[in-house]
């Protein structure tokens, strides 16, 4: 081919390649140029959870996991060792501000020992959505939006539904009776909220019945009402365990069963009702089942599943963790594409022998 063709014929080819690529990136048909694609493939969030030691949190995970696929994003989960390690967990924020990710998702231990890291996060416009417990008490604008659990209304579902079972002993008791309350800890927002629920709700059903004034609340200075064991009718009394440890969690649960007035307890979460299923099997014959003590617990695990369908247990309130994890990144996806979020209340069920193996509830659970 003569040179004088030959360049004709490269100059003809560059011209139509050009016209290619201009027609290709003026197509809105093409995949991604809405927008809905925007972030596959490089977006990162990072996901700063309360601990690993429960099975929820691995519950959260998995759904966590599930909208980073479907998203296409890249997710990077971590949480301290346990829920009382917040030193470690301020860490964990740092580390996660610092790799300046496209959001962030948190559920704080403690906002305050946060706030450094949460600030840096607002400097470098890294939006951060609150789950689980969410961030309470964040400073105005640092946090977008919310999924997670309405606490108090789950801790009074597990009230409401405790109360039939007891009402007449309530009702006939010669003298005063009580119910336990076993809580993980007192600082924890979302377990205080279902820990204060739960005895908000009794006290009112209770008072409804007997006349205000019937109900004393003792046994952490967080949660006392003022009003003296020996003028009340029901004494709720709150055990809340010293560290953070199986052994003294069911140190706190076997003082409570073995208190002769008892006629009820409750677990608020996966720690504090495998605290009771342990302390009770330390008790020959046992304290809790049908005409027994009556024993509610909140979350699941197997252990507390198996409580449920012996009837051992007569009941409990499961949150949806997966429904969590996941409304969490796809909340955080959102928010780093510059779309408006608001809350997501992932909701809270009962559960008891009769419906623990339904559909509704085995998509909400965990072993």
């Amino acid at each position: 081919m003569k040179k004088g063709i030959m360049k004709k014929f490269l100059i003809l080819a560059a011209l139509a390649g050009l016209i290619g690529l201009l027609a290709a990136c003026g197509d809105d048909s093409s995949e991604g140029a809405s927008g809905e694609e925007s972030g596959s493939g490089d977006m990162t969030v990072e996901i700063v959870a309360k601990g690993f030691q429960h099975d929820f949190w691995r519950a959260v995970r998995q759904g966590a996991e599930e909208a980073a696929e479907e998203h296409g994003v890249e997710m990077n989960f971590v949480g301290p060792q346990d829920e009382s390690a917040i030193a470690e967990q301020v860490e964990m924020l740092n580390n996660a501000v610092n790799k300046n990710p496209d959001a962030i998702a948190l559920a704080a231990l403690d906002t305050s020992a946060l706030i450094g890291p949460i600030e840096q996060s607002m400097d470098r416009d890294i939006p951060i959505i609150g789950f689980d417990s969410g961030v309470p008490d964040a400073p105005e604008g640092a946090i977008d939006a919310n999924a997670s659990t309405d606490n108090y209304a789950a801790g009074e579902l597990a009230a409401e539904n405790m109360y039939p079972a007891i009402e007449d002993k309530v009702a006939e008791a010669d003298g005063d009776v009580r119910i336990g309350v076993v809580a993980q800890e007192v600082n924890s927002f979302s377990i205080t909220e279902r820990t204060v629920g739960f005895i908000d709700k009794m006290a009112e059903l209770v008072e409804g019945e007997l006349g205000e004034g019937t109900v004393a609340v003792i046994g952490h200075e967080k949660l006392e009402n003022g009003v003296a064991e020996g003028d009340a009718k029901l004494v709720i009394e709150t055990r809340v365990p010293a560290e953070l440890t199986d052994s003294a969690g069911q140190t706190e649960a076997q003082t409570l069963l073995n208190k002769d007035d008892l006629i009820g307890i409750y677990g608020s979460n996966e720690f504090a009702a495998k605290a009771i299923i342990n302390a009770d099997s330390a008790i020959s014959g046992g304290k809790i089942g049908p005409d027994k003590v009556i024993a509610v617990g909140f979350d699941s695990g197997a252990m507390q599943l198996d409580a449920v369908r012996s009837e051992r247990f007569y009941g409990a309130v499961t949150q949806d963790p997966v429904s969590i994890g996941y409304n969490a990144l796809d909340l955080a996806v959102k928010a780093a594409n510059g779309e408006e979020v608001s809350d997501v209340d992932t909701g809270a069920v009962w559960y008891d022998a009769e419906n623990v193996d339904s559909e509704e509830i085995t998509d909400l659970v965990y072993e």
